[in-house]
């Protein structure tokens, strides 16, 4: 969509440092496996939509905080659209 903006592990590092964070946790770029981590364990992109449009064939997930600050994810597997054909776990090239 041509919005948006790169960062690197040392501007993360900066951010959570100055905002007295541990994690930065975003959202909206597809993950095939529902979340993936970045910048060693600083930045967490979570993707919460299974099975993308119905033809990306990527999982879902979820991060639970508890009340001591500890992650898990939980993931869901993509759903099947009846009527519609399986799709395979390839991202589509519009993605990369």
């Amino acid at each position: 969509r041509g919005a948006g903006f790169t960062f690197g592990q040392d501007i993360s590092e900066q951010f959570n440092h100055f905002n007295d964070l541990q994690l930065i946790a975003r959202a909206h770029q597809l993950v095939m496996e529902g979340y993936s981590w970045s910048h060693q364990e600083q930045v967490v992109t979570i993707f919460s939509a299974p099975n993308y449009c119905y033809r990306c064939g990527n999982q879902a997930a979820i991060m639970e905080v508890n009340e001591n600050l500890d992650r898990e994810f939980l993931t869901y597997d993509p759903s099947v659209r009846p009527g519609e054909p399986t799709v395979t776990r390839k991202t589509p090239d519009y993605f990369l």
